[in-house]
């Protein structure tokens, strides 16, 4: 039999392995009763697999770790949590396992195959995390479903999904709240996270991702963030616009090109979303202030 796929003990004693063999340190014990190569171990589609071997008919892999498998961008409270998590019946009996968190479902169960394994949908856990995380957490991971590149899903399915959940079930109204702050096209968390932070001081919201043209309709930059009448372009910048040089080049470049166009740019970091917020919502607060179009209507 192939030891590189995960296999129940029953089914390595039915292909000849002995308990010597099945015991041997090539071999990885996930957890009761099932073995995993031991170079393989810390897969998660390898562990998720051994669980789905003995789960029973109707299992599927949820909650974050179904998120991680379809290669979403998770939340730190999501990402700490290495355990992997199944959806079963609330009719079936299944026993604790080390390693896995069991979940129970009564109504269908919406899933898709990945990596050939039986996944909750994305929508779906992401409407299993609602029940745990808290607003603003639950937009950003939203908008990492709804990515500029590689999205996992759109709004619509995230609309239909949060219609389809029952009046009073854990979460709902968090998932109506953050309905109102998705926004596709995101590239990464910290830009979700330094949109919030102007969104919940009361500055309206920022367009994502909008190209910027000159004059003449050819491409300048697409900022992360742009007020677009007032010509305002907000950039978060991580560690990789400071150590790759190629990036920090093209960064340069790119403020040039919008200054020349009378634009005004805004770098973001780390420390301004969670050490100094007051701090970036002040500095966007009076470029809107002294940029203001006479006429524009306040969101």
């Amino acid at each position: 039999m192939r030891t590189d796929e995960p296999f129940t003990v029953a089914e390595g004693r039915a292909a000849g392995l002995s308990t010597k063999e099945l015991r041997h340190p090539r071999l990885a014990i996930p957890t009761r009763g099932l073995r995993v190569a031991a170079t393989r171990a810390d897969d998660l589609t390898v562990r998720a697999g051994a669980l789905l071997r003995c789960a029973p008919p109707g299992s599927a892999i949820s909650h974050g770790s179904a998120l991680r498998l379809v290669g979403v961008d998770l939340t730190r409270q999501v990402d700490r949590d290495d355990l992997v998590h199944v959806s079963v019946p609330s009719s079936a009996v299944v026993p604790r396992r080390a390693g896995y968190v069991i979940h129970t479902y009564d109504a269908d169960l919406p899933v898709r195959r990945t990596n050939g394994l039986l996944v909750v949908t994305a929508e779906h856990a992401w409407r299993q995390l609602a029940g745990v995380l808290p607003l603003d957490e639950l937009v950003v991971l939203g908008d990492s479903l709804l990515r500029r590149k590689g999205a996992v899903s759109d709004r619509a399915s995230l609309e239909a999904t949060v219609h389809a959940t029952p009046p009073g079930a854990r979460g709902v109204a968090r998932m109506r709240a953050a309905l109102d702050d998705l926004r596709p096209g995101t590239d990464s968390p910290m830009e979700t996270r330094a949109r919030l932070v102007l969104v919940r001081a009361g500055l309206p919201c920022p367009a994502v991702n909008v190209p910027v043209l000159d004059p003449a309709g050819r491409f300048v930059a697409l900022p992360d963030m742009t007020y677009l009448a007032e010509k305002i372009a907000i950039e978060y910048d991580g560690d990789v616009h400071r150590t790759d040089m190629r990036t920090w080049r093209r960064d340069v470049e790119k403020r040039q090109w919008l200054e020349d166009l009378g634009w005004r740019t805004v770098v973001v970091t780390a420390d301004d979303v969670y050490r100094h917020p007051a701090r970036l919502v002040e500095r966007v607060a009076a470029l809107l202030r002294a940029r203001a179009v006479p006429g524009r209507a306040e969101k």
